[in-house]
């Protein structure tokens, strides 16, 4: 027997003509309608490009918060080797060695950032981003070179002789990489001690440096 108020309360109808679960509301004015049967699902994010993006980002808050300067400590030492070796050949114009530090720290700029590359090609996250924020990474290699590139230009301003411009040269390698190492030391937040023996441990890598040039003039 029919109600004399109307029909009964019961589901209603949702957009694709199927009943509503009791008080679970539509979609509201606006909303995008549901997927009926048999709709294909919308394509994701591709994985390759997932991972390039999770790469990238982790990346990047990795060089805010790292502040090494493990490329700084690596070139001066270069530098260092360098010098050594130059001032063993016995005598040589002092643009020679200027050229010969700056060139080396290019070269091995250039193969510290290929090698980084090669390794994110094979990850399959290789871009020109990647790229140039490698490159940055790695100039601290070219900016240790530098300094003891100044020392051997201004040597003629303390008349100095080849022997003098290569320990000018030299000092002032093992001085940078003391340096870096002591502000990478502090930048990564360590003690006093710690920075101590950071400094120590790159001024016997230094000392046995010059114990080589030492021994190579004899």
């Amino acid at each position: 027997m029919a109600s004399d108020h109307g029909p009964e309360p019961g589901p209603q109808p949702g957009p694709w003509g199927r009943p509503e679960p009791a008080g679970e509301p539509g979609p509201g004015p606006g909303a995008e309608p549901r997927p009926g049967p048999g709709a294909e699902p919308r394509p994701g994010p591709r994985p390759e490009a997932l991972r390039e993006a999770s790469y990238e980002a982790s990346a990047e808050a990795s060089e805010e918060v790292r502040g090494d300067y493990a490329g700084a400590v690596y070139g001066s030492l270069l530098a260092a080797s360098v010098i050594v070796g130059a001032g063993s050949l016995g005598s040589f114009p002092r643009l020679h060695l200027v050229i010969l530090l700056l060139g080396t720290a290019v070269v091995f700029w250039a193969a510290h950032v290929f090698a980084r590359h090669f390794g994110a090609r094979l990850a399959g996250r290789l871009s020109w981003r990647v790229i140039r924020r490698t490159a940055r990474e790695e100039r601290p290699i070219i900016e240790a070179a530098v300094p003891p590139a100044l020392a051997v230009a201004v040597s003629p301003l303390f008349d100095l002789g080849p022997q003098g411009i290569i320990w000018l040269a030299l000092l002032t390698a093992l001085a940078g990489q003391v340096g870096w190492a002591t502000v990478a030391a502090y930048r990564a937040g360590a003690s006093r001690r710690l920075m101590a023996v950071a400094g120590v441990v790159n001024l016997f890598l230094g000392l046995l440096i010059v114990l080589l040039k030492a021994g190579l003039q004899h």
